[in-house]
């Protein structure tokens, strides 16, 4: 049974469990405070693996912040300690990835989610297990439907989330809910390249996967709309504009070749359907799925589609997804619409425009994204929000003066100087709110009214930031942290 976070706050009976299995000290001790461990039991784990027991143990060896290390061993294991459920389907591995507080899985997230035990899965069979029956979820929740961004355990079930129920589109059973977001399959694509170029093992790329591996690739070119609006539409009754979609299709374009997208990776509507992370992202992944299917497959027809899709996007993106700022500064768009209009903005989840370095569709070093990034990270970018609290980007989903942690981590994964990379870092310690946990957004100038206490996303990320610093730069672990301000 797992533990609902609020209680475990204050349940002393599980003091130090999680940290003396993981062979770290079960309580840290910071001028005085304790910080007892927020993790599950260990009878209570969903999914227990000694090579991420281990590197919790080494990592948090490397931190010399006590509350910084507790953060740590809670959130990075967080996703494995209660979001996974492992079964068998037709002989194979199947691993179903929930979000955290909603018990569905979102293409996006579970992906994300379990990204940062790659590094560990050559020496981990039970991972291997994971990462396999995850990559054949996906498959097989691709070819229910490439339109929906989160799916039910039971295929055959109706959606059980209340918002899905009534929505106008073709619901198909095992789908919980068809928002139909570029990123979602990119995700998917992401995660079998990661998969195959850390571990070379080709199970999991079966006759299925490349089914579902071509249903995307089918799907993109539907929705370049270059012979109508596709087969998909969806608008819901809400007094939320960013909840539907304008005629069930968005708004009016200019069809260029870009891919359109219903909703942003924060399951918020488009404002312009020609959303410039997302296809920038599809170029990307659609490459990494061309290598997968050349070098597990030997698919060169598969390869040869989705490169040939990868470059007429990156061309036309190329072409139709920048603007200028009002001071002249040439930039990525956050979308457009084909008739020269452009928004500029950020929204913390990712893809976005500040995560483009890091998800590898542009150089670190590209100037242009150097100068979206830091517009992005400013008053430029309308969802960017300053106070007592700290700094960041939020987004439309959770509104004004809302900041996501994920934002932060994000800045200090692609930050090239120390003192930026310490202030994220003590930002982060700054506003869990005692709770150990990373959170979906924080308010402002108060970090105790916050939004979701269980985001394993959040989490996820988090522990890839630390994993990140203790590979490239540990010193950085050893700061005082409690001598930054935001």
């Amino acid at each position: 049974m797992l533990t609902d976070r609020r209680t475990l706050m204050t349940q002393g009976a599980l003091l130090g469990a999680g940290l003396a299995s993981a062979g770290v000290a079960p309580l840290a001790m910071a001028q005085g405070k304790a910080f007892p461990s927020k993790r599950p039991a260990p009878a209570d784990r969903r999914f227990v693996s000694k090579a991420v027991e281990q590197e919790i143990a080494r990592v948090s060896r490397m931190i010399a912040d006590p509350e910084l290390a507790w953060l740590f061993t809670n959130a990075y294991p967080n996703t494995l300690d209660t979001t996974v459920k492992m079964g068998m389907v037709d002989g194979k591995p199947d691993s179903f990835v929930i979000t955290g507080d909603i018990p569905c899985l979102w293409l996006r997230d579970s992906a994300a989610q379990v990204k940062s035990y790659l590094h560990l899965a050559r020496q981990d069979a039970k991972l291997r297990e994971l990462f396999r029956g995850l990559i054949a979820r996906h498959a097989r929740s691709v070819l229910i439907d490439p339109y929906a961004n989160a799916f039910m355990e039971d295929p055959t079930a109706k959606t059980t989330l209340e918002w899905s129920q009534v929505d106008e589109t073709e619901m198909k059973p095992g789908v919980a809910e068809r928002k139909w977001e570029i990123d979602s399959l990119c995700y998917s694509m992401r995660l079998s390249h990661g998969y195959w170029t850390t571990t070379r093992d080709p199970a999991p790329f079966d006759a299925q996967w490349a089914e579902a591996m071509r249903a995307i690739v089918r799907t993109f070119r539907e929705q370049q709309r270059k012979d109508g609006p596709g087969p998909y539409k969806f608008q819901r009754a809400s007094r939320q504009p960013t909840e539907t979609l304008l005629a069930g299709y968005g708004a009016p374009t200019r069809k260029n070749g870009m891919i359109h997208s219903g909703f942003r990776p924060s399951d918020d509507a488009c404002q312009y359907p020609l959303f410039v992370p997302a296809n920038m992202f599809a170029v990307t992944t659609l490459r990494e799925l061309a290598q997968v299917a050349n070098e597990a497959r030997k698919d060169a027809a598969l390869a040869n589609d989705a490169t040939a899709l990868a470059n007429e996007v990156a061309a036309v993106v190329a072409q139709h997804g920048t603007m200028r700022l009002p001071d002249g500064s040439d930039v990525w768009a956050y979308e457009v619409d084909g008739f020269g209009n452009a928004i500029f903005m950020d929204d913390a989840n990712v893809p976005s425009l500040s995560s483009l370095a890091w998800l590898g569709c542009v150089a670190p070093s590209d100037a242009r994204w150097q100068r979206t990034a830091k517009a992005a990270w400013s008053e430029e970018n309308p969802w960017f929000f300053k106070g007592r609290a700290g700094e960041g980007i939020g987004g439309p989903h959770q509104g004004v003066d809302y900041i996501w942690p994920m934002s932060l981590i994000v800045r200090g994964l692609t930050a090239t100087d120390d003192a930026t990379i310490l202030q994220c870092l003590a930002t982060l310690k700054r506003t869990h709110a005692g709770t150990g946990f990373m959170h979906e957004a924080f308010e402002k100038d108060d970090p105790a009214k916050f939004t979701r206490d269980w985001f394993a996303w959040a989490n996820g990320l988090f522990g890839e930031f630390i994993l990140h610093l203790a590979a490239t730069n540990p010193k950085l672990l050893q700061a005082p942290m409690d001598q930054l301000r935001a």
